[in-house]
């Protein structure tokens, strides 16, 4: 490698400047080693290393590592967990301005579609977007490749104020959904990747409140086999290069400062990227979790646990502790080898022409990539696919458009597309009012009333054939930081005191359903909600998330049959607070999840219906026995025994009968979602590994796959499994 005197020497030398705005006068030159793409990856980071001050090195350890002296473009972040963040109620990309992006239903949403092929390409829609902006002169001001999602924490509490953002409570559910995300952000291409991933928030984060400084304490079989799951499927399966720590401690160790990320992470996953900080995490390692004295203290404590990214005001901490010895150039240089592998990934420091996404950018004449019927399509055919149907009793659904008059629309959730903090601004958002309208046209008559003022929604509901009460809660409490007017409602920052509707929306139903009793329930959330009066009275429920720009069209399509629903619910829904245990115990065992729920759940983990009906047979395995680096084949014929199209959920729960330790109930460990025409049937095959029947032996720090006797069953539900088969697992 070239000393750092003969690499300025020959920078001094040259009589063309490094312009950091175009990379193409800077790559024409190739001044410096780094610049050369053939040459491997390590070396160029060296070479990096050596031309940048200290300074420099201090100031890369934000969110954007450029380095203009240098030529060196780097990418800072943007949220992305449901579609890009360029505006939305958080105005994220600027105060002054907003960059309309497609939005997709919140992440619990995308997680009830039980489709990874599709959220793959949500998110490559989502990613070419990212391109777009960041490579379009007139968006330069708000750019960003390094995309802040998915959010691979686990709901393992409906209380949690951000249950919206996770895709559900099962590890291998959201562990699977999580992979697909990343690889539709990262793109199909060998080399370089079109956006990079950034899995947030690692890990066991699922109490707002206290967050700060509260600590998830649980042993280190539920951390291997439950908290750690979706991040590891990320990073090994999926390529994620990029993570952000949370929050919290756990076991009383900030996560910022964890061990746990070198030890686990790093030298166990071989994970090598970004590590960054939440906001303010660093300070809140002195101020609440009371884990380090000072800053100085508390940022040498998150460097030497391999942070290279911080969200904070940093550069006085490192400053400082370089100078007392606490740190040392050589610690920022190895961290910020993670950082940069990830922007020469992202091909920001290669020639234009060689990187494949280069092209991306605004041309005139052409649409802006958010408002082409491409990524509209898209938008509209994951909403469809997340509409879970609770109950439909007297196939009072779907409704027969050609018999009916007039429809009463009602309710608060009935005429706007409500965002959530990490939204963007959809271009043209559909309301369910306004999709409902375009359906119908102009032959069927719709009453609509924002509430019952007046008598008005009891009005139209007795006026109408049928009505339809849009219910549900508002994403951002319809409040300032850290305010939830209704405790039934949550947020960031904020957890809920209830699982209960608004009365005033409680009010509104009954009050319709009196008036008219072909009364169905829309409800629109970001959670489960404890909703035991819907269930008992109304004839028909369905379940859909916020923010999707399409969310009016698809409530639409499937209410007049327009479309199949077939989502399924991805957290078991409790009936009462009272089957949960207290809000910060962090110990799955003690009730939570389908996992180990105790008692009868209002609607079960995995619970979904359809307007089609599915018949179940002929269950086989490959094998009756497997060996512990072994596995097998589940078969079972799926027929659509109805004469309407329509899509089933495939679900395959594992239980073992002859374990040593304590395992759950039953764990999902395969899982297939179908499209079947009236009358179709299939074979629906899934892989079981023995891998994945391991759990993590605390006396020996590895995975065991013991001899056992394991109870593989198929169905449509946690709580509806069709048929069942034995196999025995050899030592």
């Amino acid at each position: 490698m070239k000393s750092r005197a003969f690499v300025f020497a020959l920078a001094l030398s040259c009589t063309v400047v490094l312009l950091f705005e175009s990379r193409t006068q800077v790559h024409a030159q190739q001044t410096y080693p780094f610049m050369d793409p053939n040459l491997g990856v390590e070396q160029r980071i060296d070479n990096i290393l050596s031309l940048m001050t200290l300074d420099e090195k201090v100031g890369a350890l934000g969110t954007n590592p450029s380095v203009p002296r240098l030529g060196i473009k780097g990418s800072s972040h943007v949220e992305g967990l449901h579609g890009l963040a360029q505006g939305g109620p958080a105005k994220w990309g600027g105060r002054t301005t907003t960059v309309t992006t497609t939005q997709f239903p919140q992440s619990v949403g995308l997680g009830e579609t039980w489709d990874p092929d599709l959220l793959r390409e949500a998110a490559a829609v989502e990613a070419d977007e990212a391109r777009y902006i960041f490579q379009s002169p007139q968006y330069k001001s708000r750019s960003g490749i390094v995309v802040r999602a998915p959010n691979s924490d686990l709901a393992r509490d409906p209380r949690w104020g951000r249950t919206e953002e996770s895709y559900g409570e099962d590890p291998y559910l959201t562990g699977t959904l999580a992979v697909a995300f990343v690889k539709g952000l990262q793109g199909p291409n060998p080399k370089y990747w079109e956006t990079a991933a950034l899995l947030k928030h690692f890990m066991a984060n699922s109490n707002e409140n206290g967050r700060g400084g509260s600590s998830s304490d649980f042993d280190q079989r539920l951390l291997r086999e439950y908290y750690s799951v979706p991040f590891r499927m990320g990073i090994e399966e999926g390529g994620a290069r990029a993570f952000m720590t949370s929050y919290n401690a756990v076991n009383h160790v900030p996560m910022t400062a964890s061990p746990v990320l070198k030890q686990m992470v790093m030298k166990e996953w071989g994970f090598d990227g970004i590590i960054c900080t939440d906001a303010g995490a660093l300070t809140n390692m002195v101020t609440q979790h009371h884990y380090y004295p000072d800053i100085d203290q508390a940022v040498a404590g998150a460097i030497h646990a391999g942070i290279n990214q911080f969200l904070d005001r940093y550069k006085d901490g490192v400053n400082s502790a370089l100078k007392k010895g606490l740190i040392t150039e050589k610690d920022i240089d190895q961290n910020l080898r993670g950082v940069y592998r990830v922007m020469i990934h992202l091909g920001l420091l290669d020639p234009p022409a060689q990187v494949p996404y280069e092209s991306i950018m605004a041309k005139e004449g052409q649409p802006e990539p958010w408002n082409t019927d491409a990524h509209r399509d898209v938008a509209r055919r994951i909403t469809e696919k997340s509409i879970v149907l609770l109950k439909n009793t007297d196939h009072l659904l779907p409704l027969d458009k050609s018999a009916i008059h007039s429809v009463a629309v009602i309710g608060p959730r009935a005429d706007e597309v409500f965002l959530d903090w990490y939204s963007g601004t959809p271009p043209n958002p559909v309301t369910p009012l306004a999709g409902i309208k375009k359906l119908l046209g102009d032959g069927v008559t719709v009453n609509y009333a924002l509430n019952n003022d007046d008598g008005k929604a009891v009005a139209a509901a007795r006026g109408s054939d049928v009505a339809i009460v849009f219910v549900g809660n508002h994403p951002t409490c319809n409040a300032g930081w850290e305010k939830c007017p209704d405790p039934g409602e949550g947020k960031e920052a904020v957890d809920r005191k209830s699982l209960t509707l608004d009365p005033l929306e409680q009010k509104v139903m009954e009050d319709v359903l009196a008036a008219n009793p072909k009364t169905i329930g829309v409800l629109i959330s970001s959670f489960p909600y404890a909703v035991t009066w819907m269930k008992q009275s109304l004839p028909a429920i369905l379940h859909m998330a916020h923010d999707s720009e399409e969310e009016g069209t698809a409530i639409a399509e499937a209410l007049f049959g327009v479309v199949n629903p077939g989502g399924r619910l991805v957290a078991t829904w409790p009936s009462s607070m009272d089957q949960l245990p207290p809000m910060m115990d962090y110990n799955l065992r003690d009730g939570r999840t389908y996992m180990y729920f105790k008692g009868e759940p209002l609607f079960p983990f995995g619970f979904g219906l359809s307007y089609s009906t599915f018949q179940y047979s002929n269950l086989k395995v490959s094998s009756g026995k497997m060996r512990p680096d072994g596995t097998i084949t589940v078969s079972v014929d799926v027929r659509n025994t109805s004469n309407r199209a329509g899509d089933e959920v495939v679900q395959m729960y594992v239980k073992h009968l002859d374990s040593k330790v304590s395992r759950p109930n039953e764990e999902l460990k395969g899982f297939r979602r179908i499209t079947l025409a009236g009358g179709e049937m299939t074979k629906v095959e899934l892989p079981l590994r023995a891998h994945d029947l391991a759990y993590w032996d605390e006396t020996r720090n590895a995975w065991t796959v013991e001899a056992d006797r394991v109870r593989v069953a198929v169905g449509s539900s946690s709580a509806d499994l069709k048929a069942d088969k034995t196999i025995q697992v050899a030592r």
